[in-house]
C-alpha cells in the first residue's frame, strides 16, 4: 500500500469508532432430563461392570409379540443379517424365565460379561414374551432397554421361530479388549515374520 492509499484509508476511518465487545450470555434452552443423563452415563463397557446404571424402574415398553431389533452404528448390514437370520453359531444361552428383575439384571450382566471373557461373541437371551405378566412383556422390555444401555452390545434381534421367536433374542457382543490386544500382537507377529 503506497503512502497516499493509507493516507486515504486514514482520513476516511477518522470517525469510525471501534466496535465494544458484546457480551454474550448463552443459556441452556434445554435441560437433560434423568433418562438422558442415565444413557449418558450408561454407554459403559461390561468391563466396568456397574450394574447399577442398568434400570429397574422404567423400560421402553414393548408388546409380547413384538420383534424386536437394535444396532448401533458401525454394525455392517451383511453382519446384522446374518444375525437376524440365525446364522451365527449360538455358544451361550441365557434362559431368564422364573427370574425377578432384580435376578435378571444380575444375570444378564454376568452372563455377557463371561461370554466375553470366553470370546462368544453371540449369544442368546431368553426372557419369554411375557404374556401373562402384568404388564404384559415386563422382562421382555427390560431386557431390550438394558441391552441398548450396554456399550458393548452391538446389536441384537428376535431370534427366529425354532429357537424361541419373539421371547427370545439373538445378542452380538463387542470383542474384550484384552482379545483385540491379542489379535492386534498376532497381526503384527505374523506380519513381522
Amino acid at each position: 500500500m503506497s503512502n497516499n492509499e493509507l493516507d486515504l484509508f486514514k482520513e476516511m476511518m477518522a470517525d469510525v469508532a471501534p466496535i465494544k465487545q458484546d457480551t454474550i450470555l448463552i443459556q441452556q434452552k434445554y435441560q437433560i432430563s434423568e433418562s438422558q443423563l442415565a444413557r449418558r452415563l450408561a454407554a459403559q463397557t461390561l468391563a466396568n461392570g456397574n450394574i447399577d446404571y442398568l434400570s429397574l424402574d422404567n423400560a421402553n415398553m414393548v408388546k409380547p409379540d413384538d420383534m424386536i431389533e437394535f444396532k448401533r452404528d458401525g454394525v455392517q448390514l451383511a453382519v446384522f443379517k446374518k444375525m437376524r437370520q440365525g446364522k451365527y453359531d449360538i455358544h451361550a444361552r441365557l434362559d431368564l424365565h422364573k427370574k425377578t428383575l432384580y435376578q435378571a439384571r444380575d444375570e444378564v450382566l454376568a452372563f455377557l460379561k463371561q461370554s466375553q471373557r470366553l470370546d462368544i461373541r453371540t449369544v442368546m437371551i431368553v426372557h419369554g414374551k411375557g404374556e401373562r405378566s402384568n404388564p404384559p412383556a415386563l422382562m421382555k422390555s427390560f431386557v431390550t432397554t438394558w441391552l441398548e444401555q450396554i456399550s458393548d452390545v452391538l446389536c441384537f434381534h428376535s431370534a427366529l421361530r425354532q429357537h424361541g421367536g419373539t421371547g427370545a433374542l439373538y445378542v452380538m457382543i463387542k470383542k474384550s479388549a484384552e482379545k483385540k490386544q491379542q489379535t492386534r500382537d498376532r497381526h503384527l507377529n505374523h506380519r513381522d515374520a
